[in-house]
This record gives C-alpha cells, sequence and structure tokens, in this order.
C-alpha cells in the first residue's frame, strides 16, 4: 500500500535547494507523511542517488521514526539516537546521519527518499547499514512511499 512522502523545500522531480547539498549547509530537508497504512508504528528512511558513478549511493539511513507527528523538520542531528527516540544509520560517506547531494560535475543525479511504513520498530543499534536495514525490515513493510529530487553541479 502506498502513502505519500513530500518535502516544503522542493516538489517531485524538481532541484533540491543547495542548502540540503554538500555546496550548502548540508542539512537535511523537511519531510512530510500522508496516508499511512492502518498498522503503522514506525516509519524508515534510506536516502539514495542511483547515478553515482560507482552504483548507487547511500545518503541517508534513518529508522524506527516515530509515524505521528506526521513530518520530520529540515535539520536533523547526526547523532545516532535522536530524541524522538529514532536512530540513524551509517551513509556511503561512512557518518551516521544525513550526508546531502554532492556529485561529480556533469548531468543533474536523482536522489530518491524511499520511505517505509513499518508495522513496528526493528532491532537494529545505531550506524547500521542501508543493507541491514533492509534485511531488518524484510516481513514487516506495510507500505512504501518515494520522492525524487534533483542535484547537479
Amino acid at each position: 500500500m502506498a502513502f505519500t512522502l513530500e518535502s516544503p523545500a522542493f516538489a517531485p522531480g524538481a532541484t533540491i535547494p543547495r542548502q540540503h547539498t554538500c555546496d550548502g549547509a548540508d542539512q537535511s530537508p523537511p519531510l512530510r507523511w500522508s496516508d499511512l497504512p492502518a498498522g503503522t508504528h514506525a516509519l524508515a528512511l534510506i536516502v539514495e542517488d542511483p547515478d553515482a558513478p560507482r552504483g548507487t549511493f547511500v545518503h541517508w539511513v534513518l529508522y524506527n521514526l516515530p509515524p505521528d507527528p506526521p513530518e520530520l523538520a529540515a535539520g536533523v542531528s547526526h547523532q545516532a539516537i535522536l530524541p524522538n527516540g529514532a536512530r540513524q544509520g551509517r551513509n556511503d560517506f561512512r557518518r551516521v546521519g544525513y550526508g546531502g547531494p554532492c556529485p561529480p560535475r556533469g548531468p543533474a543525479h536523482r536522489y530518491i527518499f524511499h520511505a517505509y511504513a513499518l508495522d513496528g520498530p526493528v532491532d537494529l543499534t545505531p550506524g547500521a547499514s542501508a543493507s541491514e536495514l533492509r534485511q531488518a525490515m524484510q516481513g514487516h513493510i506495510l507500505g512504501e512511499a518515494e520522492l525524487m529530487g534533483m542535484y547537479g553541479r
């Protein structure tokens, strides 16, 4: 079952503002979700660049995010465990938390925000990888949503 994921910072398919990239403040964009499936007790988020030169590059791994309130403010800290209990994993920059778009010079890349509605929290320690999160979510996904933004240099 699909639900809605959006950002007040950019429209689907539009350019991600500079402040949410490595060329700006490198802060995570604000996100909002709606129409979650019944029984959703946690959300997970994986942000990826499928156009990276060496294959898909992971920019953010976030899990055990409470579904309420239905939004995440811009500029999430790089703490492994957030005040709301959510946990952040390792991105492909080898850091915990959000790492914004930072493509090489050339055509714009796509940045896909994959959100997952889960029937409960996943049993992962902070700092997990995207592949560890995907494995832990198996059998627990109630719905999915995507938001794609572009960024180029």
